[in-house]
């Protein structure tokens, strides 16, 4: 095993600067004006695209054929995309165990368990066991790397086979011990972060724009049971939901899909600024309905400040959060699906908490930005003595559009797949309608309570608006489980 040393590192600054701040505050207020541009072009959301490297699905040539469910048996294969990505701090608490496939944090990498022990990177004992390609970096902090006393961080592992083994690039400094598999390396590198900026604006503007994204279906929440009823039409289909998705006292929910087409993607927008997800639905095991709509299915976030997913699921799917200054606390057993937060994470949770690595391959809205024309740029200047121009003043506002029904109409009540067949109901075009918050306890899993047509990316006219937004875009032979203690 390969000791990361601190000594050099020590003696370094963290690169979380004031000019990084600056530059954060700008994708903020980049992110406003992109909201205001209906007073000088027109935001539509258009066709659809899947993620581009080095999201959503796998790549490379090591890439399954078909997936398994959790195991810990030889490794089924490689994957050279992110699994999991902050563009802020990356934090382990509570007793979380294991993270799987590629990580990359912009910010800060933290391991501060409730009694110590270790925390597993790139490879778990437990998970798809899709791991990263050999001599790649595992781990990519831009920050530093603080492993509290009594923790320590794994990274790299094996199979019957041979070694899996990569690299923790970082920028800051290293306190506590990693220990890395050979031959992997502890790589001090201050432009570790500089490749992945680009990744983060796109986290960023594909959340704004799938939070845009006019409803197909309805959702109806019961006290025991979230029912989310497609149009059984659309590949695309979405749910725009303005409540917590948990009891009226905050206990985990089933969450049931209706009438959705085989192969659709859906898409869950969780609107509002505090939105909990509190459920015991997921096995990741064949059969379940959600395991079979992995690959498709993805929870966004686009606004909130604090989110969170808890309970006592293999919660499947992927997750999706686009404010950069907020944080998302996953407190699940386990969960299979990226995870891809444009601000912080807390991994925690009350047991040996897992992210497993799992691709998404489904086809998001695209948002395009087309400017409107000049009120003048169509009809000559009028004579002194021609009569007034009838054409609006380019000052006059521009006509708003009728509101459109809530996102959250009730469902009909059957849970069953071919049992609903109403018409869907329209969204609201702004993604910040009233929630109900909830208080944040960035705690464990469901015992807490909680109070509360293209085939590419189209982005046109951004540069008018200074946005960039083109993201670069079952034994072990030495088996790791238990080793988190």
């Amino acid at each position: 095993m390969g000791q990361a040393t601190g000594s050099p590192d020590r003696r370094t600054t963290a690169v979380r600067t004031p000019a990084a701040r600056g530059r954060r505050a700008g994708r903020v207020a980049v992110a406003t004006a992109v909201a205001a541009l209906p007073l000088g072009a027109v935001l539509t959301v258009g066709s659809a695209a899947p993620l581009a490297p080095p999201l959503g699905a796998c790549a490379g040539p090591g890439c399954p054929a078909t997936w398994p469910p959790p195991n810990n048996g030889d490794f089924t294969g490689r994957d050279a995309n992110i699994n999991v990505f902050t563009g802020g701090d990356y934090t382990v608490n509570g007793r979380a165990a294991e993270a799987e496939g590629k990580i990359v944090t912009l910010g800060n990498l933290t391991v501060d368990k409730s009694g110590g022990g270790a925390y597993n990177m790139g490879v778990v004992g437990v998970g798809s066991r899709v791991v990263p390609p050999n001599g790649s970096d595992f781990v990519t902090t831009g920050g530093n790397v603080d492993v509290k006393t009594g923790n320590r961080i794994l990274i790299g592992g094996s199979d019957a086979h041979g070694q899996a083994f990569g690299n923790l690039r970082h920028a800051g400094s290293v306190t506590g011990p990693v220990s890395i598999d050979p031959t992997g390396q502890s790589i001090r590198d201050p432009n570790a972060a500089a490749p992945y900026q680009t990744v983060l604006t796109r986290i960023e503007e594909v959340s704004d724009c799938v939070g845009r994204a006019a409803a197909t279906g309805t959702v109806d929440v019961s006290s025991s049971q979230a029912t989310f009823t497609g149009d059984g039409a659309a590949l695309r289909q979405v749910f725009n939901v303005t409540r917590n998705l948990a009891s009226p006292t905050g206990g985990q929910i089933g969450l049931v899909f209706a009438n959705i087409p085989a192969g659709a993607t859906v898409v869950v927008n969780m609107l509002g600024d505090s939105p909990v997800i509190n459920t015991y639905t997921g096995t990741g095991l064949a059969g379940d309905q959600t395991t079979g709509m992995r690959s498709k299915l993805l929870y966004n976030f686009p606004t909130a400040t604090s989110a969170r997913i808890l309970g006592s699921a293999q919660f499947q799917g992927t997750v999706l959060a686009g404010n950069p200054g907020g944080t998302t606390t996953i407190a699940q057993p386990g969960v299979d699906g990226r995870v891809y937060l444009a601000g912080n994470l807390i991994h925690t949770g009350t047991g040996g908490y897992e992210i497993h690595s799992y691709p998404f391959d489904g086809d998001l809205p695209e948002c395009t930005v087309t400017p409107s024309p000049s009120p003048t740029s169509s009809s000559p200047s009028p004579s002194p003595t021609s009569p007034s121009p009838t054409s609006p003043s380019p000052t006059s506002p521009p006509p708003t559009s009728p509101t459109s029904p809530s996102p959250t109409s009730p469902a009909p009540t059957s849970p069953t797949a071919s049992a609903s067949t109403s018409s869907a109901h329209p969204a609201p075009t702004s993604h910040h309608p009233t929630g109900h918050p909830s208080s944040h306890h960035p705690g464990g899993g469901g015992e807490l309570p909680s109070t509360g047509a293209g085939n590419a990316a189209v982005v046109l006219g951004l540069a008018g608006v200074g946005l960039l937004g083109l993201g670069g875009l079952a034994v072990l032979a030495a088996r790791r489980r238990g080793r988190h203690g």
